[in-house]
């Protein structure tokens, strides 16, 4: 595919592409990120038990991200790129505004959505971290990753509070009712999500000529480096405490009302967005280092949040939170681009998403079950976990220091 040349007031075709992709994940989080805000409590309303609801997101979260191994391998082998992302988006943002369509006890028929949620996430996200990573090598990765991030990142922070002027507006005394009329509103970023994604396939339809094919073949093989990238990415999965859990803790001390909970969210969510922002530029310039620095801001989260006894603490640990999940959707990706070859990107960005989601599952239940016994030890478990990713990752960059000066000797 032919590069625009970058004169002024121009874009270049591979950036033009990371913006639209961008402005679909905007209407995409958009969509999700709102009924995220008030899942639970729906699911509650339709006769769904605490038990239940807490099975069914660790379900979807491991239907998420488990089967995306499975989605990278399937992508790489049918070079299908864009019926997979299609497929994906279509299952993703459809499945939301059916939740209007729930009955009053019809929780079972509101879980299985969320599923397929999860499930149109799974299918979509190997192929649509690949096509990224073929436009992302003309823009430089850590930059490239980083804008998707910020758009994505505005989507999760709008959505939420478009449910919240919804709510505003509508005057029945029946919140199972009003909270149905929010989800059948959602039919608008979802249908201008895959209008914009249409807008992209028409306009780029071969995403994989922005990065050139290499001049030989080079199989993709799970070497040490990237066995010790994903054993740090996966002790950072397991360590970073789920928001939930966050919200439980400030809900049960009573550290802040129930009306100004959700803008914490939009806080940590804006922050993910600086954060995804500022150290996906750094990764270009300094790709360990940053990966490094940015675990080790996140790391006292936990701490400020469940040890602080005032509001301020809380507010600092929140926004650490925030720090911590732009780095995983900024960087975190943008490294597998660099340690994995074009051929086998989507089944490399399958393994990374699978281990994570396996790592983030096991961490938040785990973590949750010890929080009833001691919140100390849960902070400490945590914080453990995250130093030891902060190893892995120095690991990382003395092996490529190593590599480096070695490659000047010869």
């Amino acid at each position: 595919m032919k590069q625009r040349p970058n004169g002024r007031g121009h874009l270049s075709a591979a950036m033009t592409f990371i913006l639209l992709f961008g402005l679909v994940s905007l209407f995409s989080d958009m969509t999700h990120e709102s009924a995220n805000s008030i899942r639970g409590a729906f699911l509650s309303l339709a006769g769904a038990s605490a038990a239940v609801i807490g099975f069914v997101s660790g379900l979807g979260e491991l239907v998420g991200y488990g089967l995306r191994y499975v989605f990278g391998r399937l992508t790489d082998r049918t070079r299908r790129y864009w019926p997979m992302v299609i497929l994906g988006y279509t299952l993703d943002v459809v499945a939301v505004p059916a939740l209007a369509l729930t009955s009053r006890h019809g929780w079972i028929f509101a879980c299985a959505l969320l599923i397929i949620q999860r499930l149109g996430k799974a299918i979509k996200k190997p192929a649509k971290d690949t096509v990224m990573s073929f436009a992302a090598t003309q823009e430089g990765v850590g930059k490239s990753f980083a804008i998707q991030e910020l758009l994505d990142q505005i989507g999760a922070v709008l959505g939420p509070l478009l449910l919240y002027v919804i709510m505003l507006f509508q005057h029945h005394d029946d919140v199972f009712y009003d909270y149905r009329n929010c989800f059948a509103f959602l039919v608008i970023p979802g249908a201008i999500t895959l209008f914009l994604l249409w807008l992209t396939y028409r306009k780029f339809p071969h995403p994989e000529n922005f990065e050139p094919e290499p001049k030989e073949y080079i199989p993709f093989k799970i070497h040490k480096s990237f066995v010790i990238y994903i054993l740090g990415i996966s002790c950072f999965a397991f360590g970073f405490i789920d928001y939930s859990l966050v919200v439980m803790h400030f809900s049960r001390r009573s550290l802040f009302s129930a009306d100004t909970i959700p803008l914490l969210y939009a806080l940590a969510m804006l922050t993910d967005a600086a954060a995804a922002f500022v150290f996906g530029w750094m990764y270009d310039k300094h790709a360990r280092r940053s990966l490094i620095l940015a675990t080790l801001i996140a790391t006292p989260f936990a701490a400020f949040v469940f040890l602080g006894a005032s509001k301020m603490a809380a507010i600092i640990g929140v926004i650490l939170w925030g720090i911590g999940m732009g780095a995983q959707e900024s960087i975190l990706k943008a490294t597998v681009t660099t340690m994995v070859p074009k051929r086998s990107r989507a089944t490399g960005y399958g393994i990374f998403e699978c281990c994570f989601g396996i790592a983030w599952f096991l961490g938040s239940w785990l973590l949750g079950a010890l929080y009833d016994q001691s919140i100390t030890a849960t902070v400490a478990v945590s914080t453990v976990a995250q130093l030891l990713a902060v190893g892995c990752y120095a690991t990382l960059r003395l092996q490529s220091a190593s590599t480096q000066r070695q490659a000047i000797q010869h």
